[in-house]
């Protein structure tokens, strides 16, 4: 049993987060889970992260990896091989597309293939204007003390 979460209350008090709401939405539907090419997503740094794809067969040629605002995609195509009779299969073939949600400001910064592994670097960078900085504190001048000032008039 699927449970669906109404969103449309929070609609009403954000502004600006519907990225988010869709995200959330998109995270609980139902979808078919493929197993081929298995990966690792490794954070490797504070605001660096490398994605490692499995793709035994397939040579460069074979594959397609394109970024789009907050989207990575890798596509690809593992050629058939019919030489023989199959007794077992349990090497993926065919075709394959996985995609990523990226945070914002997440940039891919290089891709390599190596041993029948794809490598995908990626790096979050923050505007200068988002990263956090530190507000100097000025202190309030504080107020002359007030001075009474005493005339005594002499009586005559």
């Amino acid at each position: 049993m699927r449970k669906m979460y109404d969103f449309s209350p929070l609609f009403r008090s954000s502004i600006g987060f519907d990225r988010i709401f869709n995200l959330l939405e998109y995270a609980t539907e139902s979808q078919t889970m493929e197993s081929w090419p298995p990966y690792d997503i490794v954070k490797s740094g504070d605001d660096k992260y490398r994605i490692t794809m499995a793709v035994a067969g397939c040579s460069q040629e074979d594959l397609k990896v394109t970024h789009q605002q907050n989207l990575l995609t890798v596509s690809g195509r593992r050629p058939e091989d019919n030489s023989g009779e199959y007794l077992y299969r349990g090497i993926g073939s065919g075709e394959f597309e996985r995609r990523f949600e990226l945070a914002d400001y997440v940039k891919v910064t290089g891709a390599r293939l190596d041993n029948g592994l794809l490598t995908i670097d990626l790096v979050r960078e923050l505007p200068e204007e988002m990263k956090p900085r530190r507000i100097a504190i000025n202190a309030t001048p504080t107020a002359p003390a007030l001075r009474q000032i005493e005339d005594r008039k002499q009586a005559a």
